[in-house]
This record gives C-alpha cells, structure tokens and sequence, in this order.
C-alpha cells in the first residue's frame, strides 16, 4: 500500500517520486525534462509545477517602511527589440519595477510605466523617508528629496558612473540578470503566466546561497500542495 504523500496532499504520485520531481524543480529543470527524468507525463509535471509557481508567489514577501540603503530600478522584459519602438517602456514589453533591501531581499512589482507617479506611489508606500534610497539618473525618480527622501542617491549610467562610494544599484542590477537568463529558456513566457515565473525568480535569487531543495521541501511540510 503506497504511503501518503506529506507533500502534495489527494495526490496519485508516491512521496519519492515527488520528492525526486522536487530536486529536479529546485535545479531549475525545464517540465519536459523533468518528465523525461521521472517519467509522469509532460502534462502532470506542469501542473506540479504550475501549482509550486503559485506557492512561490504566495511565498512573496511585500516589504513595506523598509529601512536602510535600498537600491531602485526598472527593467523590461519581452521582445529585444520592437521596430519603431524606441525609449523607455518600449510597446510589446512588460515593465517591472524592482526594490532591494541592502542585507534583504528583492522585491518586485509590474507596473503600468516608468512615470514619476507610478514610481513615486510605490517608494512612497514601501519604503522609509529615513532611508538611504540609491537609483539612477531616469527623471521618475526626480523630485524624491522634495517629498521628504533627504538620503536620495543617483548614479548617471548615461555618463558611464555606476559606482560612487556607497552609492550604486549593482544587486538589483544583476537581479535583472538572473532573471532575464532564467527566463530565456522557456523561449517565450505568455503574459498570463509571466508573474509567476517573476516571483520564481524572485525566490530562487532571494534564496540564492541556501539548498532550495530542503527550503522546499520544509516550506511544503509546512503547508502541502
């Protein structure tokens, strides 16, 4: 008689095997592969995997009055390029905007464009005015220090200044990184889906130094599928 999955509750599949699906999920193995490795269905291990994507992002911490140095940017994710697109917020892309806790984690947020009134709403909602808030030179960010962020520091990309002092956005920086390659494996992630494969990489890059496989399974044993 095949024990109870602890993990994945009202499930057909054996705690091994989920557990053995779980390592190949925490490797960051595509669904086709992982279904090759195991051997369920191209179509159950994407479920499996939907649903972990949903925990991931119920997993997602939202920050707010965070303290400290914070760095600030946006980025866009889509197409590389758009013909007769050009400048910020470019047509075809979705535009994210990111927030990291120096000693913290990231955070980040879709959001409609890059104006200051977007921009401006949420530095406002998420974070201290005590803070030391470190951006670029984009004119969203103009007029921080009025609205009461005397600690607002701004590194000129466009005069190829990255780093001055303390000053710099260098970690949501390489976030960006971390998920623009993440994501190109899926060669495409339909706009329906693409917050979920975010907020995974949000987890996978706020998690970077521990074993996400025992983080995984400790956070399941916890709270099941």
């Amino acid at each position: 008689m095949q024990s109870a999955n602890r993990y994945y509750k009202c499930s057909k599949i054996s705690e091994v095997k989920f557990r053995y699906l779980l390592r190949l999920f925490a490797l960051d193995l595509t669904a086709s592969d992982t279904a090759r490795l195991t051997g369920l269905s191209v179509r159950a291990v994407n479920e499996i995997y939907l649903r972990l994507r949903h925990r991931l992002l119920a997993w997602s911490p939202v920050p707010a009055e965070l303290d400290g140095a914070v760095e600030l940017d946006e980025s866009y994710f889509g197409p590389r390029r758009v013909r007769g697109k050009r400048g910020r917020g470019a047509g075809g892309k979705t535009i994210v905007f990111g927030l990291f806790k120096r000693g913290g984690q990231v955070y980040t947020e879709i959001v409609p464009d890059c104006s200051k009134k977007t921009l401006q709403a949420i530095i406002r909602g998420k974070i201290d005015v005590a803070a030391m808030v470190n951006t670029d030179g984009w004119r969203g960010y103009d007029g921080l220090v009025d609205v009461g962020f005397d600690r607002h520091f701004r590194v000129r990309h466009g005069q190829n200044e990255f780093v001055g002092g303390a000053s710099h956005i260098n970690v949501i920086e390489s976030f960006w990184s971390f998920a623009k390659a993440r994501l190109q494996q899926f060669k495409g992630v339909p706009k329906h889906t693409f917050l979920l494969h975010l907020k995974e990489s949000e987890f996978r890059f706020n998690h970077r130094y521990e074993d996400l496989y025992k983080l995984l399974l400790k956070l399941l044993r916890q709270q099941p599928l």
